[in-house]
């Protein structure tokens, strides 16, 4: 078990008749960013919970650091770090009080807590903030704080359900920029997450969940290569119906279809706002579409992303 922290083999969670969690099997190994990448209700925080030892398996084998959570759990639970989707903080007590109460709760002495809350500050980039009460910080200073708190007890292994959700795109790049440089030290991560970008950013392996289960899992690269084609090409067409009852978008697709049937694309995705185009060149395929009569009110040429390999295997978007 040296060579992995996390292992789950057929790992089920029920509530009554409900399945959140649906025998899926995973490794998670020392020093890597793993990470579960799905929609709300996907089975990503059931699985989260039982690994960090505050959910019980319904069924299937879990082992982390080679202990059962059953039998095992305040053991493991001293080794963890948790940053839970909600901050959870005192916001009655200064950003240094957190730290320091929540190092006392693993034991810390308090010239230790002291100490190692001095080092989490510079982290955080919130030193200058040690003093002020949490409650008027911005939702990127709790969060960062949150997991500040999370690592004062210098864990093995950090859990980090959805980190970033609700923060503005400023926030979640000063947020993903500190979690890198965690893994750069060796901090084993597992990451749940619905943003695609933040799976490809942080993560070197990961799970796409659907319903429970794993629809398929590897490296975001290798989940690219395999499921999706090189580009995409995103049309956005005319929703209006004509005299003919007929809209643009209609006509579009099925132009489109005809393209598809010529081999300029591996295939076509027709969403609600927009179509997409599966192929190798998306200059090209556009070059094509103007050609057969499509006129879209926009266009865009796109590398394939975690999203569209969701949507090829399930036949929905991450927010659908």
């Amino acid at each position: 078990m040296s060579d992995v922290l996390v292992r789950a083999r057929g790992l089920t969670k029920r509530f009554g008749d409900f399945i959140a969690v649906d025998g899926i099997d995973v490794e998670v190994r020392p020093g890597e960013a793993f990470g579960f990448l799905g929609p709300n209700g996907a089975g990503k925080s059931s699985t989260m919970k039982m690994i960090g030892c505050v959910s019980p398996v319904t069924s299937g084998e879990l082992q982390v650091f080679g202990m059962d959570p059953a039998t095992h759990g305040p053991a493991i639970r001293a080794r963890l770090g948790v940053c839970p989707q909600e901050d959870m903080l005192d916001g009655e007590l200064t950003v240094e009080e957190n730290l320091w109460i929540y190092g006392r709760y693993f034991g810390l002495s308090r010239r230790e807590a002291r100490a190692r809350a001095q080092g989490l500050l510079e982290f955080a980039q919130l030193t200058d903030r040690r003093s002020d009460r949490v409650e008027p910080l911005s939702g990127g200073m709790k969060r960062r704080l949150t997991i500040a708190r999370a690592l004062i007890s210098e864990p093995d292994l950090l859990l980090l359900d959805e980190p970033t959700t609700g923060l503005d795109p400023q926030a979640r790049h000063v947020l993903w920029d500190k979690l890198f440089r965690l893994k750069q030290q060796g901090v084993t991560l597992i990451v749940t997450t619905h943003y695609m970008d933040e799976a490809e950013q942080l993560c070197d392996r990961l799970v796409v969940m659907d319903g429970g289960r794993i629809a398929a899992q590897g490296s975001p690269r290798e989940l690219i290569e395999r499921h999706c084609s090189r580009e995409v090409l995103e049309l956005r067409l005319d929703p209006v119906v004509s005299a003919t009852g007929t809209t643009g978008a209609a006509r579009g697709v099925e132009l489109l279809g005809e393209a598809f049937g010529e081999r300029l694309g591996e295939r076509v995705e027709v969403l609600p706002d927009r179509v997409l185009v599966y192929t190798d060149d998306g200059e090209a395929a556009l070059e094509a579409a103007h050609a057969r009569g499509v006129r879209p009110i926009s266009s865009l040429v796109r590398r394939a992303s975690l999203e569209d390999v969701f949507l090829t295997l399930t036949g929905r978007t991450l927010v659908d």
